[in-house]
């Protein structure tokens, strides 16, 4: 049951106003995870405190809002829909972020593909960042997808390439199986999913203990989580405001209602491999792979023996590139979870390259 005081607060924010991996808030669980660092990471002991739709936090382009209803809720999408900067190419890319990301981190991938042609849409799920959080929602990959689908036919947009990284992987699957007509291509940048952890001796965690995990979200764990696995150990000042768009929502009046989405939204990507699905994929699919990525759901909460068989990306690469009937593998060798954050010229490049 859904806390009295989580409860309080969304009734308090469900009025509309303006995280892949494990459980990289709990400084506990992203130090088990990440190991010995070579040396310290840098960032403030402290920093902004953000409302629980990441009210304070200000994006590089215009957000805009989808309304609609869904599940008994009124909800609101938030999303940025940029228009291409050079001779347009007719074409629409549609950029799903992951578990902790937001629109606003596809930032140099839209002045990319923008500069490109296309016009570009990047929400923010339910769930996450500036759009709503409500207090019951039944969470599942298809949900997610059916919303998107509604914000881009209340677009216009009949047709896209649909650009999907980490958990926005998994749900960019969901939505090519779903909506094949209306998937040009399918982009998986570092896709989580390609392997189901349950399965492969994850322990189950309750959304009860997902909440209380989230609860302990702070600066600290999120960073020295992200340089292990989202930077392979490397870290740059650039990546700082990302842990603090994060750790500010934590920081907040709304922290309750914050990490009790987070936890339903775990408790949905533990619960729904794809995997399993990568076979039926119609669609061109270009995967793009960093391959010292270890993303693992629930790994830190894993026996040792089931740690070291979990998150092994370029063998799950290259198993999902073997799946997938039209499928185009892109590895960089150097690189972690986060290619587009970690070496954008790289990625920019393979990127534009392997659009079809």
């Amino acid at each position: 049951m859904l806390p009295a005081l989580c409860i309080a607060l969304a009734a308090s924010f469900s009025a509309p106003t303006a995280m892949a991996g494990e459980n990289p808030g709990s400084a506990v669980a992203a130090s088990a995870v990440a190991g010995p660092t070579d040396g310290p990471v840098g960032g403030p002991a402290d920093g902004p405190a953000y409302g629980p739709e990441l009210e304070g936090f200000s994006y590089p382009f215009p957000v805009s809002q989808y309304r609609f209803d869904s599940q008994g809720e009124s909800l609101h999408m938030a999303y940025l829909d940029v228009p291409p900067t050079a001779t347009s190419n007719g074409r629409t890319a549609v950029l799903l972020h992951g578990k902790n990301f937001c629109a606003a981190t596809w930032e140099g991938t839209i002045r990319t593909l923008t500069a490109a042609g296309y016009r570009v849409i990047a929400p923010d799920q339910i769930g996450f960042c500036k759009s709503s959080k409500p207090a019951h929602y039944q969470y599942s990959f298809q949900q997610l997808a059916r919303n998107t689908h509604a914000l881009l036919d209340s677009l216009g947009i009949a047709q896209a390439t649909i650009i999907g990284h980490s958990t926005g992987g998994m749900l960019g699957v969901r939505y090519a199986l779903m909506y094949p007509q209306q998937t040009r291509q399918l982009v998986l940048v570092d896709p989580i999913g390609l392997e189901d952890w349950k399965a492969k001796g994850v322990p189950s965690l309750s959304v009860d203990q997902w909440y209380q995990r989230e609860l302990k979200t702070s600066a600290d764990g999120i960073r020295r989580y992200e340089r292990a696995t989202y930077y392979a150990g490397e870290w740059r000042v650039a990546y700082e405001p990302w842990v603090q768009m994060l750790a500010g929502m934590y920081r907040g009046p709304g922290k309750q209602i914050v990490a009790w989405n987070s936890a339903l939204l775990y408790d949905m990507i533990y619960t729904q491999p794809v995997v399993y699905e990568l076979g039926l994929l119609k669609m061109p699919t270009l995967l793009m792979i960093g391959d010292k990525d270890t993303t693992a759901i629930g790994k830190d909460a894993a026996p040792p023996e089931v740690q070291a068989v979990i998150g092994h990306y370029p063998e799950l690469g290259r198993r999902a590139a073997a799946a997938i009937p039209n499928a185009a593998l892109v590895e960089f060798a150097d690189l972690g979870h986060a290619p587009q954050m970690q070496d954008p010229p790289a990625f920019y490049k393979a990127l534009l390259e392997g659009l079809k």
